[in-house]
Order: structure tokens, then C-alpha cells, then sequence
């Protein structure tokens, strides 16, 4: 989205040295994914919004759609790609061909909104993911679990109604893209956490808020959106937290996981902009979800 943005491909090279650190890269089974379907763009984005940046993507130079979110010319084969791979993923999870499953994916997807680009996201990768499982599928409950620094806005957008879906997300607020706190018990979580606050009260946080939430769902397929900005060393936002941190956070979801689905866990790239602080997160996070797929 040109030099010195955040959202860059130097990301996705940060997460595959961290897998080497951690000595995992050569034990992954590792697949491309294919576009997205528009199909399966619209179960989840207005007809008109996907018709439009189609329309408006350039053959050169660049488009603004806000502040900090551009159009390319690659842009869209990418972000159709990114959701492509959580559409594979379920498939590939749900079909017992794969016991879970990491997208290491951009552009990030949680803040596109329904009808809405917005916070470098253009599809909502994780909630294409959630319906296609809901809609092929066939399963009558999912969770979506979002530890992004920022309020996954646009999955509440898209799935706001929707009582197969629970969603919970922690998030630094007052942080873009500046939510309200309010929660609707069974379908959705909100865990606002102020600036400066470190794992332990992350930990507390999502024990009392994510667990019992996720006790009363039992989801058939846990999803997650995967943002590591809330690493202490993040230059977007302001909490504390480590590489220890995801790891703990990870673990207890393989657990729910465990004991409510079989272990079938989605797990999609949102943020992470510090890119050692982005290589040993998402490889600790990656680590834990083999360790509980061999289980």
C-alpha cells in the first residue's frame, strides 16, 4: 500500500523465519490457496460494495479508499486469495483431511464491514471462512475468537444478527476503530482492555469472559483471528503483551477446541505490524496448534 506502511509483505517473511526459529517450518504440511469465489465474498459483503471495488480496482498506480487503506493493482487477486485460504481451510479441517489450520494471509480481513473497506481490510476473511462452514459446511454453531489489538468491527458488522455465530474479541479501547464496549450475552464478547495493560490481565480477561462463553456455545468449529499487534513492541497500539501470551491464549483454545469440536480449529492472519515481535508470536502460535493437532 507503498513504502513505510505497516501492512507490508515483509510480514508474511517475518512469520516464516519465526517458523524456522522454532524449528517447525519442515514439519507443516503447506498449501496455496486458491481466489475466492464471489460467491462466498457475497454471503458475507453487500453485492453492490464487491461489484464496486471490482470496478474501481486499477490496472496502475493506486486508489484511496481511506486514510490508511489503498487499492493496487494487486490488491484484490491477493485479498480473493486470503479469503480463499480460510475457505480451504474449513474445508480442509471439517473433512478430517487436516486436524487445524494457520492462514498466513494479507491483506487481514476483521475490519472490512458488510458493505465497507476500512483499516487496510477489503473482504472479511475469517467471517467468509465462518459462513462457507455454516453454509457448505453445514454446521449450526461456530465461534470466532479475535485477540487483534483492534475490535474485529467488521465481523460484528457482518455477523451482528446471527445466532450460530459467537464472537468474541479483546481489543485495546479507546484505539481504533473506536467501538462500544457493549456485549450481548451469547453472540457477542467484547473484552476491552485499556492501554498499558500487560498478559496477566489479558489472561484474567479471557478467562472470564471467552471461556464461560465458549462453554455455553460449544461450537462445532472454533475460528480465530490471529492479530498480534498487542505485543508490547507494536507501533500501532499500546498494551504489553508477549510471545508468551499468544502461546497461553492458543493453548486454551485447543482446549475448548478439545472438548467441544473435535480439536477443528481455523485460524487466520489479522494484524502484527513489529516484525520480530509478528516472527516469535505467530511461531509460538503456530507451534501450539501442531503440538495439539498431533495430539
Amino acid at each position: 500500500m507503498g513504502r513505510g506502511h505497516p501492512e507490508a509483505p515483509g510480514r508474511l517473511k517475518a512469520i516464516e523465519q519465526g517458523l524456522d526459529v522454532v524449528g517447525i517450518a519442515d514439519r507443516l504440511d503447506r498449501r496455496e490457496a486458491s481466489e475466492a469465489p464471489l460467491d462466498a465474498i457475497k454471503r458475507v459483503h453487500d453485492e453492490f460494495y464487491v461489484d464496486e471495488l471490482l470496478a474501481i480496482a486499477p490496472t496502475t498506480g493506486r486508489v484511496p479508499i481511506d486514510g490508511d487503506t489503498v487499492l493496487t493493482p494487486h490488491t484484490l487477486p491477493a485479498a480473493r486469495h486470503a479469503a480463499g485460504a480460510g475457505i480451504a481451510a474449513v474445508d480442509a479441517v471439517l473433512a478430517g483431511d487436516a486436524a487445524n489450520a494457520f492462514c498466513a494471509v494479507r491483506p487481514p480481513g476483521h475490519h472490512a464491514e458488510y458493505a465497507r473497506a476500512m483499516g487496510f481490510c477489503f473482504f472479511n476473511n475469517i467471517a467468509i471462512a465462518a459462513a462457507h462452514a455454516l453454509a457448505v459446511g453445514g454446521l449450526e454453531r461456530v465461534a470466532i475468537l479475535d485477540f487483534d489489538v483492534h475490535h474485529g468491527n467488521g465481523t460484528e458488522d457482518v455477523f451482528r444478527h446471527e445466532p450460530r455465530v459467537l464472537f468474541c474479541s479483546s481489543y485495546q479501547n479507546p484505539l481504533f476503530p473506536f467501538t462500544n464496549d457493549e456485549s450481548v450475552p451469547g453472540r457477542l464478547i467484547k473484552t476491552p482492555l485499556r492501554a498499558g495493560v500487560g498478559g496477566s490481565v489479558f489472561r484474567r480477561a479471557v478467562e472470564r469472559d471467552w471461556l464461560p462463553a465458549l462453554d455455553e456455545a460449544r461450537p462445532q468449529l472454533i475460528l480465530v483471528s490471529a492479530g498480534f499487534d498487542a505485543h508490547r513492541a507494536d507501533p500501532l497500539a499500546d498494551l504489553n503483551l508477549e510471545a508468551e501470551d499468544f502461546q497461553w491464549v492458543t493453548e486454551r483454545i485447543t482446549e475448548a477446541a478439545d472438548r467441544y469440536c473435535d480439536g477443528r480449529i481455523v485460524s487466520l492472519l489479522e494484524g502484527g505490524y513489529a516484525l520480530d515481535a509478528l516472527a516469535a508470536s505467530a511461531a509460538v502460535h503456530v507451534q501450539t496448534l501442531l503440538r495439539a493437532g498431533e495430539r
